[in-house]
């Protein structure tokens, strides 16, 4: 899993002065902030920072973080859920070697902090190994799957929706 690594250790405290005061200034004029390659510290601070929802735009659940993976707990997801953001489920073929097994991804994320912060993930061109959605043409079964799970109207949340919530929030706030 290669390809999941990133630093879980915070440097500077998780986020510096200088890193809050971007957080604000891209809150005043309308830039989404996307925490995804942020440590849990960081992610902390930057909720707390925060006048607009953040994004973390390509992770899944862990319940054991190790020190270098791009995988999230459900604590770290709640912390971007406070802010009103969305989470976007990476697909990871590693990890969801089905259409299935990446719904059931989503749903796990669902438990943990709602519908209305779930999305699909983005990234697929930063993926170093193989995709359960190796295109965006693609989504017509990824909706089929999820739609053994959730309703029309939560689908078409996490397929985009709740992104656009977040973009509106941003831009016109």
């Amino acid at each position: 899993m290669d390809n999941l690594k990133s630093s879980r250790s915070s440097v500077h405290g998780g986020l510096t002065q200088a890193g809050a005061d971007v957080i604000r200034r891209c809150n005043q004029i309308g830039v989404v902030v996307d925490v995804a390659h942020g440590t849990y510290d960081l992610v902390k601070q930057a909720a707390k920072v925060a006048t607009r929802p953040l994004v973390l735009s390509h992770t899944s659940l862990t319940q054991r973080p190790a020190p270098w993976t791009r995988l999230i707990t459900p604590d770290h997801a709640k912390a971007v859920a406070s802010t009103g953001g969305v989470i976007g489920i990476w697909p990871i073929k590693e990890i969801f070697g089905t259409y299935k097994a990446y719904a059931d991804g989503f749903a796990r994320m669902v438990d943990v902090v709602g519908v209305d912060h779930v999305g699909l993930g983005t990234d697929l061109q930063g993926l170093l190994g193989a995709s359960t959605l190796p295109s965006y043409d693609e989504l017509p079964q990824l909706a089929a799957a999820l739609r053994g799970k959730f309703t029309a109207e939560e689908t078409a949340k996490m397929l985009g929706g709740n992104y656009q919530r977040v973009f509106e929030a941003c831009l016109t706030g």
